[in-house]
């Protein structure tokens, strides 16, 4: 069996002196030359409270990745904040990120002929990125989440990072004054960890585990505890089991670890982009996966958890009951999981659940399928003459299933704001925000802030939004996003005039520009595409090569 399937090409091939040698400088010796080498990717940097710990766990990993067997070698990639990015330009950079965290973790496991990656992530589009690289290189690989943030407390009341942004929609309504605004923004993040409710970074992680790509536990345990710590010690030795069996991500990733990492995100309330980022998984996974399967999961799974943004509780309530495993434990017992899917302990699901303790009776957390929150998904994928290629909705039915208004259209975010701040979104408005796609954006950046201020301001009952970028994990109300195809391209969300009636149906997944389709044909032929607004960088090569949101927004097709 040979454990250094791609390093021997470097280590052991006698026509590659100039190799070997520059090994022996960083301290491997002749005896490291006939094991594996793993790659352990770092997305830690220094700010931002999701990562800010992710150099430290790495640490511990190489430690446990030092034996008779392996050499643990550490290096680093990229990471944007979306909750420090998010309301500014920068934001534009967050979904490209996710693609430049897979590229360069290709590129660095690749060039250097690494046997395995073990890949230590935090905020949202470190994991997706990662997992994309682990299917493309398809080497053995374990995905490391930093893990949640603790709970900021004022008044007696938890905070997390939304109330931050809702606190300045109070504000702006006027409905606390500029001391309790401060005394939310100081407290609501008191360490490292990522966003604490059932946002995008800990929906994908949990997601993750449920595909199968992570330890048990490995979501829901706190950044800040020693069940994390401990979990990081036993990285080394799962790393070397799954190179001793050669387990490959392509082993664990199939069509049916993709459903059940899609009905947990459902069970559990997850974010959105979720959507995005699963089809981008499947597409490296080279899996037919499409929009409309998520809409297939979401009408067979029901929402069970009452966790933030719609919810009252976070992760580190679900930490308390058992963590994830307790939770897919319960899934599987209600014939809502595959058990059989192959994981990274090279035992399947329902091998990993066996000895998971049941969830305590008494919690709260987790509704049972018998009464549960809403008797189907919260994410809808809708389609009609607004969304031909589809659009995303998150309906946890508390905000209702239908909404019929006028149009108040924005051509930014950054008007939408200044729109709402200025009193000009009234109780009954659809506000549409376009030309914010992943062209238009470029970007196709979250929407947290025009939500969190019309939440704050009392209208999350009474206005819809819709758009062609993307929500946070962290929105909530009656809002549709990843409308396709974008403003950018020309699709009917270009045309949309202020006062256009605008239906919205989550029970049949429609989406309606209520005018004649000559109408509809008139406004087209007098479109014209502006200009992108980058014209060079990073952002203009993503706006030329990505694809359009109904396919994941990669960029490698």
């Amino acid at each position: 069996m040979k454990r250094n399937r791609y390093s021997h090409q470097v280590t052991q091939d006698p026509t590659q002196p100039a190799a070997q040698a520059m090994l022996h400088a960083i301290g491997l010796t002749e005896a490291d030359f006939s094991k594996a080498l793993i790659g352990i990717g770092s997305t830690g940097y220094e700010g931002n409270p999701c990562n800010m710990h992710l150099n430290d766990l790495a640490k511990m990993i190489k430690e446990g990745c030092m034996t008779e067997e392996s050499v643990g070698l550490i290096f680093n990639t990229i990471g944007v904040s979306d909750g420090i990015s998010m309301g500014t330009p920068g934001m534009r950079f967050s979904l490209p990120s996710r693609d430049v965290i897979a590229d360069s973790m290709e590129t660095v496991v690749g060039g250097m002929s690494y046997d395995a990656l073990v890949a230590v992530v935090g905020c949202d589009k470190n994991m997706p990125g990662a997992v994309m690289s682990m299917l493309r290189l398809d080497r053995p690989s374990i995905l490391v989440y930093g893990g949640t943030i603790n709970s900021g407390y004022h008044k007696g009341k938890k905070l997390d990072i939304v109330s931050a942004f809702e606190a300045w929609g109070e504000k702006m309504a006027g409905t606390i004054d500029e001391q309790e605004f401060r005394n939310v923004v100081q407290k609501a993040c008191p360490g490292a960890g990522a966003c604490g409710g059932m946002y995008t970074a800990n929906t994908m992680a949990s997601a993750i585990e449920a595909l199968g790509l992570a330890l048990p536990f490995n979501s829901s345990n706190p950044a800040k505890s020693q069940e994390k710590l401990d979990e990081c010690s036993r990285i080394g030795t799962a790393i070397n089991t799954l190179i001793t069996k050669n387990i490959k991500p392509s082993d664990i990733v199939t069509k049916k670890s993709l459903e059940n990492a899609i009905r947990l995100v459902i069970v559990l309330g997850g974010s959105t982009n979720a959507v995005l980022h699963f089809l981008a998984i499947a597409q490296a996974a080279q899996i037919k996966f499409t929009l409309d399967d998520f809409q297939r999961i979401s009408n067979e799974t029901p929402f069970l958890a009452d966790l933030k943004p719609s919810g009252q509780y976070l992760m580190e309530d679900v930490h308390r009951i058992g963590g994830v495993p307790a939770v897919l434990k319960y899934m599987l017992s209600k014939g809502l999981l595959h058990g059989d899917c192959m994981t990274v302990t090279g035992k399947t699901l329902a091998e990993n659940l066996q000895e998971i303790p049941d969830l305590p009776t008494e919690q709260k957390v987790i509704m049972p399928v018998e009464d549960p929150i809403k008797p189907t998904g919260h994410i809808r994928i809708l389609y009609g003459n607004l969304a031909e290629e589809g659009a995303v909705a998150k309906i946890t039915g508390k905000e209702g299933l239908k909404f019929n208004g006028k149009a108040k259209v924005f051509d930014s975010e950054f008007a939408t704001n200044d729109g709402i701040r200025a009193g000009k979104v009234e109780k009954g408005d659809v506000v549409v925000i376009r030309y914010e796609g992943p062209k238009g954006g470029p970007g196709m950046p979250e929407m947290l802030k025009p939500t969190a201020a019309i939440m704050g301001a009392g209208l999350g009952k009474e206005v819809a939004l819709i758009t062609d970028g993307r929500f946070s994990g962290g929105t909530h109300g009656f809002v549709v996003g990843h409308i396709a195809p974008e403003a950018q391209v020309g699709g009917t969300i270009a045309l949309i005039e202020n006062g256009d009636t605008i239906t919205i149906d989550a029970e049949n997944n429609t989406i309606t520009l209520e005018i004649e389709a000559e109408e509809l044909a008139k406004r087209r032929e007098k479109w014209i595409a502006p200009p992108l607004k980058v014209k060079r960088g990073v952002l203009y090569k993503y706006a030329k090569v990505v694809s359009s949101a109904s396919l994941g927004c990669v960029t490698d097709l």
